[in-house]
């Protein structure tokens, strides 16, 4: 999947057809540069997908919860402050992500080899006039 957002005007189209290529997948790793735009895309994800709460980046509580418009649980990662791999462990990591739940990751590059291998992983680039190109592997 390749999805091109031409400016932040376009992110809640660029999150409907995110969401439409979603499939039965669960687990989605983020990867970008820092101000990228990471959590400005899970958070048009999650409104998308009916949440109302507060959404915001888990730098510092590392995950943040929402229920969405079915009152489903969506868990929001973000692995920034971690300082080794084995981190995500002390917080029941394993329980989030085989909780049949969407786990959107953040920073999932700081966290080893504790990916699933079924996780999808969420590429987003900036190009030189701004716009961000979204693509999955």
């Amino acid at each position: 999947m390749i999805i091109q957002i031409d400016s932040v005007e376009y992110i809640h189209e660029a999150a409907k057809q995110f969401i439409n290529e979603m499939g039965a997948n669960k687990l989605f790793a983020f990867y970008g540069k820092m101000g990228v735009g990471k959590t400005t895309f899970i958070k048009a994800i999650c409104e998308e997908l009916g949440v109302t709460d507060v959404i915001n980046s888990p730098t510092f509580a590392i995950v943040n919860e929402y229920l969405d418009k079915d009152k489903q649980q969506i868990y929001h990662f973000d692995f920034y402050r971690i300082k080794k791999p084995e981190e995500v462990l002390d917080i029941g990591f394993e329980d989030y992500i085989y909780s049949d739940c969407l786990c959107f990751m953040e920073w999932p590059e700081l966290i080893g080899d504790y990916l699933p291998d079924e996780t999808v992983r969420v590429y987003i680039e900036e190009l030189d006039n701004g716009t961000r190109v979204v693509r999955t592997e």
